[in-house]
């Protein structure tokens, strides 16, 4: 026999090996440190860690038979993974040890309590792992996660579902919508008349039948007060807008004289929804306006470094 032979004879008989029986139903197990070290082969069974804020059980995903068995050596380096998380955060924002989650074959996730007050119920994570047969622990990577009681961001509404008409202000611009379905181009208004002719767009007065009907006074008293109200030409909306009603999609003319200097706004965005409008109104929802275009480049990444305390003596 050679001596290479029996000397990797050597090393497989002086450390057995912890590969999972391909025939066992997969499961994942969070156990605490103490009852892997003494007892390797109780990582089968889940036991909840002793902490306020316990580590979930996780729900086994595998597709595959293979049985996830907690690595005790691993599981055993506590210490290890408290340093690796002490390098990045400092030792004092460390708490308890929460637990461990077996997440492969000889890859353990560490928990542990963090104690910054600015980060209440977040969870330092540590995930180690180490090669086959072998006794030296890996660090792969460190990181803060919210746990299930943490103050986090809520999710991501998109903006036309999220903007709401009375929160355009004058400085602001919707986004352009392309294939708005409440607009068409204006030729589809067209309509064919009884002789052929496709150029005159239906125009026709209310008013016969009714017994009265505006007199010239009354048309001009409407309009000097639309002209002076909310949605006239001298508000805010109008001196910042950087389009007028007069060429947006949105706009319902008016039928009559009155058609030349009003019409009625038909966008749900705009805060003068429903509401007749001079021609030369606007409003960052326009039509055929549109936000200017971020750089795509990615942002630069912001550490936070300050603790509690030093934001306390910051503001004071």
């Amino acid at each position: 026999m050679s001596s290479l032979f029996s000397e990797w004879l050597a090393g497989q008989s002086a450390e057995p090996r912890n590969d999972p029986a391909p025939a066992e139903a997969a499961s994942a197990a969070v156990t605490p440190v103490e009852a892997q070290a003494e007892t390797p082969t109780q990582a089968e069974t889940p036991v909840q860690a002793e902490s306020a804020a316990p580590v979930k059980q996780a729900k086994a995903s595998r597709a595959n038979s293979e049985k996830v068995v907690l690595d005790a050596q691993l599981a055993a380096a506590i210490d290890t993974a408290r340093s690796a998380i002490a390098e990045v955060a400092g030792i004092s924002v460390i708490g308890d040890h929460l637990g461990t989650l077996a997440e492969g074959t000889r890859l353990v996730t560490h928990y542990f309590a963090c104690t910054d007050p600015i980060y209440r119920g977040w969870r330092w994570v540590a995930v180690l792992a180490r090669a086959p047969r072998a006794k030296k622990v890996t660090v792969c990577e460190t990181a803060l996660l919210p746990g299930p009681d943490s103050l986090v961001a809520p999710e991501w509404v998109p903006w036309d579902q999220r903007v709401e008409p009375g929160d355009l202000t004058p400085r602001d611009t919707l986004p352009k919508v392309e294939d708005d379905p409440n607009l068409q181009q204006g030729f589809e208004q067209v309509e064919e008349t009884s002789d052929g002719n496709l150029d005159e767009i239906p125009n026709f007065e209310f008013g016969l039948g009714r017994r009265r009907v505006l007199s010239p006074e009354g048309i001009s008293s409407a309009a000097t007060r639309w002209a002076e109200s909310e949605t006239g030409a001298e508000t805010d909306f109008a001196a910042k807008a950087s389009a007028h009603c007069s060429s947006c999609g949105y706009l319902m003319p008016l039928a009559g004289s009155l058609r030349q200097k009003f019409g009625v706004c038909a966008n749900g965005w705009s805060p003068a929804d429903g509401k007749v409008v001079a021609l030369d109104f606007g409003c960052g929802a326009h039509s055929e306006t549109d936000v200017s275009r971020q750089s795509t480049d990615p942002a630069e990444a912001v550490v936070d470094d300050y603790s509690a305390g030093e934001l306390e003596f910051q503001e004071g």
